[in-house]
């Protein structure tokens, strides 16, 4: 399975994306800049944290026209893996990827600290070796992000189950405590806590883990069973 993990100008969280893949699934994992325009020879695609274009105008409005989103829509569209995290939450919302936006923090601060979320999904690619309720301790680091959406996409995301972490208790405000969703196929995945950041017992958790080994099992799984037909 071949990873790519997007660069934009700004972007901070890259390096530790490259490392939770590489350290975690030990997978191949490429450093992709925004300015490409082809990611056919990838599976899954991280879109990291970070300030894009310095969070200039709203958080990801600029980066949702680099040359690469059209590349990200693309393999969205043909059913690829798709996880942003933070900024790269931010960035797949501007793209119209997933809906809803993220806000300025309740608090009007910026957060830094580890959070707990509750699994609510766990039949989605990237949660699979979760429990449904497992409770797990995950950082963040994010002004702006105060998920909102208005009551009919709310109600369309508990419908088809893709609202996939809660938080335990709300640091931002964030409608019905919302950390974590997923377009309507499940491919795309957008969620503001850093589960690189909680791969190993040295950085505090190691609960961000099992995202990882879960779309690794989901790649997987989708092969041998294309094989097998």
């Amino acid at each position: 399975m071949k990873f790519a993990v997007l660069v934009f100008p700004g972007s901070n969280c890259d390096i530790d994306c490259y490392k939770a893949v590489e350290d975690t699934i030990g997978e191949p994992v490429d450093y992709v800049w925004h300015t490409a325009t082809d990611l056919s020879a990838y599976d899954c695609i991280l879109v990291p944290g970070g300030f894009s274009y310095g969070d200039y105008l709203r958080c990801g409005a600029i980066s949702r026209f680099a040359p690469v989103m059209a590349e990200v829509a693309k393999a969205a569209e043909q059913g690829k893996y798709i996880l942003g995290i933070c900024n790269g939450f931010q960035i797949l919302t501007e793209a119209g990827l997933l809906p809803g936006t993220l806000l300025r923090n309740m608090s009007l601060k910026f957060l830094c600290h580890d959070t707990v979320l509750r699994v609510e999904n766990n039949s989605n690619p990237f949660t699979t070796q979760y429990e449904v309720g497992e409770e797990i301790k995950i950082p963040i680091a994010h002004g702006e992000g105060n998920y909102y959406c208005d009551e009919a996409t709310l109600a369309d995301l508990k419908a088809n189950n893709q609202i996939i972490f809660r938080y335990v208790n709300n640091p931002n405000g964030s409608v019905e405590d919302i950390a974590g969703i997923s377009n309507k196929n499940g491919n795309v995945v957008g969620m503001m806590p850093h589960p690189e950041r909680a791969v190993d017992s040295l950085l505090g958790s190691e609960d961000g883990k099992k995202m990882f080994t879960s779309i690794l099992k989901a790649w997987r799984d989708r092969h041998e069973s294309a094989s097998v037909r």
